[in-house]
């Protein structure tokens, strides 16, 4: 009786474990999803100023990683690339 108890309770670890392992990098990858929406967003925004940039997937997951930094990034392979 005492081994079923403890095989009960590691398969309920094992399978906590196995829950948290899966939905750690469902949150980096909606993360990264809402900060290349937010990255293009600010590049939309800047083209409205006139800088001629391409919003293109690249362009926004660097604005979206980086942030403010990432569009300066941005602006600078333009006007120097």
């Amino acid at each position: 009786m005492l081994e079923l108890v403890i095989a009960f309770a590691v398969g309920i670890l094992v399978l906590a474990l196995l829950a948290k392992l899966i939905t750690i990098p469902l949150q980096v990858v909606w993360k990264l999803v809402t900060n290349s929406i937010v990255g293009a967003i600010i590049l939309w925004v800047v083209n409205l100023f006139g800088a001629g940039v391409q919003i293109s997937i690249f362009n926004a997951l660097i604005a979206g990683i980086f942030g403010v930094p990432g569009v300066l990034v941005v602006l600078l392979m333009k006007y120097l690339g």
